[in-house]
């Protein structure tokens, strides 16, 4: 007979399993790819060639902008500067001009990058490489560097998918990529554009990496999950 005094056992429930993840959206220039300040070179080019002045206020407070929102779709981008549509799309075409320019022998991959890639698709997840350059840009950075069959998939903001702070390129990934559960989704990146769209398409892992453009404590005021030097040290997170 059971004692109606002896105390009752609890149990804890044992706590969810993590998320396994199926897929990494993976952003390029800052986080997969170097540059070398390529983007601001670019954007100066496009500046004057829209009438910027060259020297002055606004154009430290144009460049420092552009510094905030790396990441995002460069028309977007050249919209909110310059407000007028032709305006904003003439800047846009002279910034891609001046950054597929210099794209042969001026860009490269992150330590590590290649090898990161190639160890999360071995292991079975799928990896799609993303960007705030139009579809033409993103395909010469490819070209330029092998990178043609590195990755599972490309995707860049165009007529259907916006870019950046948007989760659009991440649910685009997760879609063709017929993820079931967005908590299987891991997004990483280096800016609070690529954190913030993570965190809007509900990515259970968002990591900030410290290679590009925006520092720890701005990566993690964004939401990130983790912030890592490099994407170099993915693999030792998400793989077991």
């Amino acid at each position: 007979m059971t004692n109606p005094t002896a105390p009752t056992a609890h149990h804890t429930p044992p706590a969810p399993a993590a998320a396994a993840i199926e897929l990494v959206v993976m952003d390029m220039a800052g986080t997969t790819v170097a540059d070398d300040g390529l983007v601001i070179d670019a954007f100066d080019s496009a500046a004057t060639a829209v009438g910027l002045q060259e020297k002055g206020a606004e154009r430290e407070d144009a460049r420092r902008y552009v510094l905030e929102t790396m990441g995002q779709s460069k028309i977007e981008v050249f919209r909110a500067l310059f407000g007028a549509e032709d305006r904003a799309q003439a800047a846009n075409t002279a910034f891609e001009a001046a950054y597929d320019a210099r794209i042969d022998g001026g860009v490269m991959p992150i330590p590590g990058a290649a090898e990161t890639i190639a160890g999360l698709r071995e292991a079975g997840i799928a990896v799609v490489l993303t960007t705030g350059f139009s579809p033409a840009t993103q395909h010469r950075i490819l070209d330029a560097l092998g990178w043609q069959t590195i990755a599972d998939a490309y995707l860049a903001p165009g007529d259907s998918v916006r870019g950046r702070p948007h989760p659009d390129l991440v649910l685009t990934a997760a879609m063709r990529g017929r993820v079931g559960d967005m908590a299987n989704v891991a997004v990483v990146g280096d800016t609070s554009s690529d954190i913030l769209s993570g965190r809007r398409a509900g990515a259970s892992v968002v990591v900030g990496v410290l290679t590009g453009a925006h520092r720890a404590e701005t990566l993690r005021s964004a939401g990130a999950t983790d912030v890592l030097d490099s994407v170099a040290d993915l693999p030792a997170l998400l793989l077991p």
